[in-house]
């Protein structure tokens, strides 16, 4: 290391490494599972199951019905914060089933 380089973060260098990589989708659904209880909450984390990728769709499944509507109606805002978060449109839609 160079001094008085600045250090770089760790989302900088983890987005250049996967630039770089074969997988780099795979890893990204890896990181959208990782990053789902931060991004809806707690609240909605607790209620949430068997999160899965079927392409480039991810499918939830819920307690209830209510749970369902709640979800699916935040499902844009959702994708957004989630492919955001890890720097690609890894997901393009959420299918919420109770």
């Amino acid at each position: 290391m160079a001094f008085g380089k600045k250090p770089e973060s760790i989302e900088h260098l983890l987005k250049s490494f996967l630039k770089k990589i074969p997988q780099k989708t795979e890893l990204r659904r890896g990181m959208v599972l990782h990053f789902w209880p931060e991004v809806v909450g707690e609240k909605i984390n607790g209620v949430t199951k068997n999160l899965r990728f079927e392409g480039d769709k991810l499918f939830v499944n819920v307690e209830s019905d209510v749970w369902r509507h709640e979800i699916h109606a935040n499902r844009f805002s959702i994708v957004k914060r989630l492919n955001d978060k890890v720097g690609s449109k890894v997901v393009k839609e959420i299918v919420v089933r109770a």
